[in-house]
């Protein structure tokens, strides 16, 4: 089980979070200041930068090679790109992005929950490739891709029939190997899972919003075991980033007001595992 060693400090919702030249990056929902820069060995706050013009923030994930983050906003059907000294551009990706990533080519792995698809873009926003995922990958929130080229895939919204973790072949047409089925709590199943991260093995960790929890897979999906438990979170989780290098594990969890299905607060944990 991962050891909390870390709490950044509670305030807005949380969006996402991810690290950048040796600092942490937390996107916030907020009008300004939306992303709050932290030093990754002491965790002081150094400097707050906004995104213009933004609508709705799903996810945030970065780019040490061209030193950069990136960030979805789903009312835009954009990605905004935020670069270390704060300039901030945007490319349109054509449908509503939800979770991102990069893979070893520096391109930016863009998760179309509402279309089923898998987007493929550079830095700038050229599309590179699109793969239309089959039609039991219902409501694809998070894609990530492996160095040996194939794509994972987290799926299954509220009134979905199966929530699992797939693996697809190259052209994203078949499932490999999957994680997962009907919702639920046990250790294979899934209620909502919401955000992907491979460490250097291609051992894969997942996030499981309503089971509050997140899981250790392996490199062909066999669970491994609970990483992070409900007993650790305070609130709800949806977003991840991995530290390769430190082996730590931050977690954005937010609390939920159910009455309004809206999220009225958050923070980022960190574990070491």
């Amino acid at each position: 089980m991962g050891q909390l060693i870390h709490t950044l400090p509670e305030g807005e919702p949380v969006s996402g979070v991810t690290l950048l030249a040796g600092e942490i990056y937390l996107l916030r929902d907020k009008e300004r200041d939306q992303v709050e820069v932290y030093d990754v060995v002491t965790y002081r706050l150094q400097r707050c930068l906004t995104v213009p013009n933004a609508r709705r923030f799903v996810d945030m994930t970065s780019c040490e090679h061209n030193r950069c983050v990136y960030i979805s906003d789903p009312v835009v059907k954009c990605v905004h790109r935020l670069d270390v000294q704060g300039a901030v551009t945007r490319w349109t990706v054509n449908d509503e992005p939800w979770g991102l990533s990069v893979n070893a080519a520096h391109n930016v792995i863009v998760a179309c929950v509402e279309v089923r698809k898998v987007k493929a873009f550079s830095t700038h926003g050229d599309l590179v490739r699109e793969l239309e995922l089959p039609d039991d990958v219902n409501d694809p929130c998070h894609a990530t891709q492996t160095r040996s080229g194939q794509f994972i895939v987290c799926h299954g919204g509220l009134d979905d029939p199966v929530h699992r973790v797939c693996m697809m072949s190259d052209d994203g047409r078949h499932i490999v190997h999957s994680h997962g089925r009907q919702p639920g709590s046990d250790t294979g199943q899934y209620d909502m899972p919401g955000h992907l991260a491979v460490d250097t093995n291609e051992f894969v960790f997942v996030v499981d919003y309503n089971s509050r929890r997140v899981t250790l897979l392996s490199p062909t999906l066999e669970y491994v075991r609970q990483v992070v438990s409900r007993d650790q979170l305070k609130w709800w989780p949806d977003r991840l980033y991995l530290d390769r290098q430190r082996r730590q594990l931050y977690v954005n969890e937010n609390e939920l007001n159910d009455e309004q299905d809206t999220f009225t607060a958050g923070r980022v944990v960190v574990f070491s595992v």
